[in-house]
């Protein structure tokens, strides 16, 4: 419920801002929607309600760089597998049941509703519809971020080639059987979703005085044709939002550069396609080498970090510090629940800021706290093209706050705030949670939708959606063994890169 005016009181803040600020005792005023007054002399107003902040912390929300609401039911679902094997399970490439939108609303909340309650305050969402995008899915989704109360950003996550074509080896190791079924799928035109797009765009863009927000998205450039690449990045241009691209993510993906690419990295094609810019997400960038790192650099793109993922999947391990000294904008993600098996952006954080140690015996080299702060707030809101808006404490910046108690024991001895952040904090010392002036989250309780029912109508679809599981399961199964001699002919290739501790004699 939107209040007239919130003033905290006796509070400290850390800003996040350029110059790191941070007040021992403040005081700040939010009005409406926005950070009206910060400082010790400010008072409250008529009306306004009073937060003692006495023993707490005002920080900018926690922004999640990248998501995948669509497999929030899917936590703790899979084995840990390859991406390329993963997906299988994930996104078939045949023979997937429908998802009714009431189903992909539930799943779309069920994620928005661990993130605030964590003091994840916006999330930039990726969205991927199987086995086809309809209307009432895309709906479905913004919905759920209307109703919960959360910042999203949101693109429609929708290849349009054939499987067989997105991955190296695959057209001849597929029987021919199998090769005709995924050609009888099919994929939808660049045209077709172009439409779909405009009008995504045109009903949600810029909804709940601007909460929500619209994204385009290519899943990955060898997942869509030429002309939905180029289309998309046209829609980006025309309303300056981000253009989502997974790029590099898998070795496998390194190894498809040089057998479908004429040897080209992925960051190489879209480079010369012309489509990588300061608007694009480049999400991964793991077996990326440093002519792609020099590209990514001088494009200006953000690159979305997600550690978690990374390691639940094998992926490897990002070079997070070669990417930031070439100054690339660098957030935090946690991708979808099936591949991080939870939403907890502070664990995110904390991996960011641990991972990097294996990869650098120069201890100087290390991410520092404070980066992984900046990366898990204003460089995520910069990722979304909403630098301006939000991601740090500022007057006339949207008020998308979180308070934290710093007498739990997260904070106790309260050492060094900003270490203790990324390494200690766990989400259970968020007391309060703002989104845009609104408080949303109140001592553990959430405010805008009852927790309760939506989980009790969870678990009363849950049937429906083991037989859904088991439709997939089958296929997938069947799909594994020759994905899994794909993987192996690529592990059997060399590339010019380590980014995993294993089959080290495997690369130049």
């Amino acid at each position: 419920m939107m209040q007239q005016g919130t003033y905290f009181r006796d509070v400290r803040v850390l800003t996040m801002d350029a110059a790191d600020t941070e007040w021992l005792t403040t005081n700040v005023r939010v009005a409406g929607q926005t950070i009206a007054a910060i400082g010790p002399d400010i008072q409250s107003e008529a009306g306004d309600r009073i937060v003692d902040g006495t023993g707490k912390l005002l920080m900018p929300g926690l922004i999640n760089g990248h998501f995948h609401s669509p497999g929030s039911f899917n936590k703790g679902a899979l084995d840990d597998m390859p991406l390329e094997l993963f997906m299988l399970y994930e996104v078939p490439p045949f023979d997937c049941p429908p998802t009714s939108p009431r189903m992909h609303y539930l799943r779309t909340l069920l994620g928005a509703m661990e993130m605030l309650k964590g003091g994840v305050t916006a999330v930039h969402d990726d969205p991927f519809y199987v086995p086809a995008l309809t209307e009432e899915l895309t709906d479905a989704t913004m919905q759920a971020y209307a109703d919960a109360g959360i910042r999203a950003t949101v693109s429609i996550n929708m290849p349009n080639v054939l499987e067989y074509t997105k991955y190296p080896f695959l057209y001849d190791l597929l029987p021919g059987e199998l090769r005709e079924r995924m050609r009888a799928a099919g994929a939808a035109t660049a045209d077709e979703l172009l439409s779909s797009y405009r009008r995504f765009i045109r009903v949600w863009h810029g909804a709940e005085n601007g909460r929500l927000r619209c994204a385009v998205s290519c899943s990955a450039p060898q997942r869509v044709t030429k002309e939905y690449l180029h289309g998309l990045s046209e829609l980006s241009s025309e309303h300056d939002i981000p253009y989502n691209m997974h790029i590099l993510e898998t070795r496998l993906q390194r190894v498809l550069g040089d057998e479908l690419l004429e040897g080209r990295s992925l960051v190489r094609y879209v480079a010369d396609e012309g489509v990588l810019n300061e608007r694009s997400l480049v999400i991964h960038a793991i077996w990326v080498d440093e002519q792609d790192m020099d590209l990514l650099a001088s494009s200006g793109c953000s690159v979305a970090h997600n550690p978690l993922c990374n390691l639940k999947l094998g992926s490897g391990i990002m070079p997070f510090r070669q990417l930031k000294k070439r100054g690339v904008n660098i957030c935090l993600g946690s991708d979808e629940m099936c591949s991080d098996d939870a939403v907890n952006l502070w664990n995110v954080a904390k991996f960011g800021g641990l991972v990097h140690k294996i990869t650098d015996p120069d201890y100087r080299q290390w991410p520092k706290a404070t980066e992984i702060l900046q990366c898990a707030t204003r460089n995520g809101a910069a990722a979304m093209r909403q630098g301006d808006v939000t991601g740090s404490i500022e007057v006339g910046k949207q008020a998308d706050l979180v308070l934290l108690d710093l007498q739990t024991l997260n904070f106790t001895p309260l050492n060094d705030l900003r270490r203790q952040l990324v390494f200690c904090e766990d989400g259970t010392s968020v007391r309060l949670v703002m989104v845009g002036g609104a408080i949303v989250v109140e001592g553990g309780k959430l405010l805008t939708v009852n927790e309760e029912e939506i989980k009790a109508e969870v678990r009363e679809l849950w049937p429906e959606y083991l037989e859904q599981i088991q439709q997939v399961d089958h296929w997938a199964k069947t799909l594994e063994p020759i994905y899994r001699r794909m993987y192996e002919l690529c592990l059997d290739k060399k590339v010019p890169m380590q980014r995993t501790l294993s089959y080290a004699a495997n690369s130049s």
